[in-house]
């Protein structure tokens, strides 16, 4: 082959296995949208140590890569956990209190932030974020109909775990009975469904460790 056209096509190749670098490396810039606090920053601000932050930031990045996960995302790891029910509507609820800044997605902060609080917070504090859970439209009361979605988005997500097996209406005079004896004060959601923050802090946890 004369040796011009080696030089020829060697340029080529070299071109596009450079174009095909160059693309790449904007394919993975673009999807790291989120970059995290710094670890002494968060250790301030929770309970959490710098070794724990480290973990749970594995974990998180393995199931969200982009820095941030959108509610569908929440959903589908979500629904991991509770196989047996139909966890998308308290998932939704679920969300939207740990997307304190509704801008439609979580950040790690915000991700660890919920997680301190509920794992290691005061009662105090427990019931605060709760009682922000229960209130939906976020005017500052939990009316009826609120704590009656939650409920229900509850059992939903429980599916056929419940003992005895509940029926239709069981939701509703769980509700009735709350507001009748004027008990006003929220239950704390990890005494209601516990499961979830026990599964989700050994998921993250493990998933990072096993690998």
């Amino acid at each position: 082959m004369d040796s011009r056209r080696v030089v020829t096509v060697s340029a080529r190749v070299d071109a596009a296995v450079s174009s095909t670098d160059s693309v790449e490396d904007e394919l993975e810039l673009s999807t790291v949208r989120h970059r995290p606090e710094g670890l002494e920053q968060l250790e301030a601000q929770t309970r959490f140590s710098r070794k724990e932050l480290q973990i749970l930031y594995r974990g998180f990045k393995n199931e969200c890569p982009s820095g941030v996960v959108n509610e569908e995302t929440f959903k589908d790891i979500y629904s991991q956990f509770f196989p047996q029910g139909d966890a998308s509507t308290y998932a939704h609820f679920l969300f939207n209190a740990f997307d304190t800044d509704h801008n439609g997605s979580v950040s790690f902060e915000d991700f660890v932030m919920g997680l301190s609080i509920l794992l290691r917070g005061t009662v105090q504090e427990k019931l605060i974020w709760a009682f922000n859970l229960y209130d939906i439209n976020k005017d500052g009361y939990i009316s009826k109909e609120e704590m009656l979605d939650i409920m229900k988005a509850i059992y939903d997500m429980m599916g056929k775990c419940t003992y005895p097996v509940l029926k239709e209406e069981t939701p509703r005079q769980h509700v009735e009975i709350f507001f009748q004896v004027s008990v006003f004060i929220v239950l704390p959601v990890i005494e209601i469904c516990p499961t979830f923050w026990v599964l989700s802090s050994s998921y993250f946890f493990s998933s990072t460790e096993d690998g």
